[in-house]
């Protein structure tokens, strides 16, 4: 497996690991088959040189990624929000770590002293990972989501440099 940067022509096979992981969990943001294909704002994003988003290849598929959006405005530009997906074969694997390490070599080099991202509450696994890599709970965002009829509770979690 090699872990590099998505570009623009990959857009379909990004846009397929994205779908493949909402059907495989109930812990990412878009429900099954809710998720479009825009084809030119997908790779519009890929292309955006401030944003971050690579990839786990295996062979012609990408099984894996990370994404760090970053501030638009002055006064954010120096923190990004992450998101991070792996289908579920390939979890476990150490692949989280790796996607990580990518994420902290791009962080240092754009000067950046604030990730965040949040987190389902009960998606301990994912809340192990982060606070590995660093991340510590700011904040629960209460009912923040709503999966199966049911609320649901998000911890925001950042990770600070320097």
């Amino acid at each position: 497996m090699q872990i590099r940067k998505i570009n623009k022509n990959e857009a379909g096979i990004y846009f397929e690991c994205l779908k493949r992981i909402d059907r495989e969990t109930k812990f990412m943001m878009f429900e099954p088959d809710e998720r479009r294909f825009d084809e030119n704002l997908i790779a519009s994003n890929l292309a955006d040189k401030d944003d971050l988003f690579v990839g786990v290849f295996r062979e012609y598929e990408i099984v894996g990624f990370l994404s760090a959006k970053r501030g638009s405005f002055r006064r954010i530009r120096h923190s990004a929000y992450v998101v991070i997906g792996i289908r579920q074969e390939f979890q476990h694997q150490g692949i989280g770590s790796k996607l990580f390490d990518k994420l902290d070599e791009w962080a240092r080099r754009n000067q950046l002293k604030r990730l965040e991202l949040t987190v389902e509450v009960l998606n301990t696994p994912a809340i192990k990972l982060y606070e590995k890599q660093g991340f510590s709970i700011e904040g629960i965002k209460r009912k923040s989501m709503l999966v199966d009829g049911e609320f649901v509770d998000e911890y925001m979690m950042a990770k600070l440099y320097g």
